[in-house]
This record gives C-alpha cells, structure tokens and sequence, in this order.
C-alpha cells in the first residue's frame, strides 16, 4: 500500500524513516507484433545504485549512529576538528620544561580547598580560552554530594551566568535528577545531593570541540573536585567528559550500560542532555543509564551496611576479650 504524505509526516514525527525507491526504471519496450519491422533497440539508463543498496546503507548508518555517537555535545558545534584521541595528548611536541611547570602547577592544584580552588579557576590564565570568556564556569551543587556529575564544556548560556547546564539541557537533567529524588541544591541532605562540574571551565570560542591542550591544562581543576566532593557515584555526561576521565576514545554507545571506575569511584557513561535534545529516542537509554546508578548506589550502600555490622561485631568482641583478661 503506498504511503500518503500525512502517513510519512506522522512517521517523521516518530524518528522513523519511509524507504522510497531513489530511481525510477524504464519500462520495458513492447514485443514486436510477426511481420513488423524490427523496431530500435530501446536503451534505458542504467542506475547508478539499486534502491537496496540505498536500504542496506541506511540501515547500516542507523546502526553506526546507536554505537557510534559523535555529536554527543553540549551544543551544535561549528565545523569542529577531528575529536582527540586521548584528552592528554598534544598535537605538536611540548617542550620538557612546559610538561614539568604543568605538573608543579598541577601539584599546587592538588592542596587547594574549596575557597582556594574556586579563587584559582576564577583567575586561571593556563590556556588562550581566558581571552574570551565572560566568567569561568566552576561548578555548583552540595560539595559533600554522594553523586557528581561531569560534563564536557560550557556553552553561551554557563558563560553568561557562571553555572553549569543551564537552559534546556539545564532543565532536562534536572527533571532526570529529580526522577531520582535529586537535586543541585548546595544544602541538605548529601545522599540526595549532586555536585556538577564540567571538563573545561571556559567556554571554547564559537562552541568549538575542546582542544587537547586546554582539557590537560584545566584537568587538575576537575580532580581537584572530584577529590574535595568524595563522591559515591560519578556520572560521565558527553565524550570529552568520558575521554577526560576514562582516558579512552571509545565511543559513548560501546561505554554506557556498565560500571567502569575513575580512582575507585564507581562510574557510569550517559548521553549528554544537549544530545538528548535532538535525539528523543535515546531518552529512554539514557534514564537506563541513571537506573545502572542507582543500582550500583544501592548495591554500595548495603555492602558498606554490612561492612559496618562487621566492623561493629570485631570491635565488640575485641572489647569482650580484654575485659575478660583484666578479670582476677
């Protein structure tokens, strides 16, 4: 049955794509009546591809893009470079003393507290992305969270009012939280806290991919964090975020749907929610990708809960004995 425009309009809506037949064959010339004369051999254009290699190849590009997602950014990038292979490799040789002040800088990155950390973004110079931004973006939420999240890099919206997800993508991942029973407040309870932070702490001019050297200049920043907050569970939201952390170019569909860890932190891999936006269908693997979280959350709550039990039991039993020792 052929398929009416309103029936492929509300198909669109749906994501799903109509195969139609990209060229049309000529029909076959009329059999000679006997006794006619032998007509001219009608020649028809030959296509240059069959209407089932255009299907094959549509279908074969549906799978690439649910395991291969490499527009998972915070915004529409313009004309972006080739993607890093590793967020800590350069791509021109860096002079012996520049690696060693990094890891000086680095190391003093390491002592900061929370006032100190935040003072330090704030006037970071390390890389050319200072030259353009409005203000730095450091991150907000409960600095005690049991749960962080990591993004990849602010857009327009995070430079104009210094807080990270903000806008649509903002709203969307607080309505994911808020399924969960969290929130971004800086008070109250730690267990039903998060703390976000992103990769990069400046906006990249024009929404460009994060160069290599400006995601190693401003990664001491985001262990720093990670390292002040103590969290129970990260979630890694985009690919830079995933390549900061996991220090691997894999893409997104081949990380998400197991526990990997980050310093011994259990950590989950998800879509970023500017992603989502333009990619409704993949809502649904993303909220399964919160459930992982809670799971392995709950899983870590009842192992430390019975660590504690165990803990409790030694410590009695150790006091018993030497109260029965001091007996005469």
């Amino acid at each position: 049955m052929p398929w009416s425009e309103r029936h492929r309009a509300m198909l669109r809506e749906m994501g799903l794509r109509v195969w139609q037949p990209a060229v049309t064959f000529a029909p076959a010339p009329p059999r000679p009546r006997a006794g006619s004369e032998t007509p001219q051999a009608v020649t028809a254009d030959v296509p240059a591809r069959r209407p089932t290699l255009d299907r094959d190849r549509d279908r074969d590009r549906d799978r690439d893009r649910d395991h291969d997602h490499d527009h998972d950014h915070d915004r529409l990038r313009e004309a972006p470079p080739a993607a890093p292979s590793l967020p800590a490799t350069a791509a021109l040789p860096i002079d012996a003393a520049v690696v060693e002040a990094a890891a000086e800088a680095a190391e003093a990155v390491y002592r900061l507290d929370w006032p100190a950390l935040r003072e330090a973004v704030a006037s970071c110079r390390a890389c050319r992305l200072c030259e353009g931004r409005k203000q730095t973006v450091f991150g907000v939420g409960h600095e005690q969270a049991h749960w962080m999240i990591v993004g990849e890099a602010p857009g327009a919206q995070e430079d104009e009012q210094g807080e990270p997800f903000v806008g649509a993508a903002g709203q969307l991942l607080d309505a994911m939280l808020r399924a969960l029973g969290l929130d971004r407040s800086a008070t109250g309870d730690a267990a039903e806290r998060v703390f976000i932070a992103n990769t990069l702490k400046c906006r990249p001019p024009g929404n460009r991919n994060p160069q290599p050297d400006e995601m190693q200049r401003c990664e001491p920043f985001l262990v720093r964090q990670i390292q002040l907050v103590r969290p129970r569970i990260i979630l890694a939201m985009g690919r830079f975020a995933v390549q900061a952390l996991l220090r691997t170019s894999e893409p997104i569909g081949r990380l998400r749907g197991r526990a990997h860890r980050y310093q011994g932190v259990p950590l989950v891999v998800t879509y970023h929610p500017a992603y989502l936006l333009r990619n409704l269908p993949d809502k649904a693997r993303a909220w399964e990708d919160l459930c992982l979280a809670a799971e392995l959350m709950a899983r870590n709550a009842v192992a430390s809960a019975a660590d504690s039990v165990i803990a409790s039991e030694a410590t009695d039993a150790t006091t018993g004995a030497a109260g029965e020792e001091r007996r005469p």
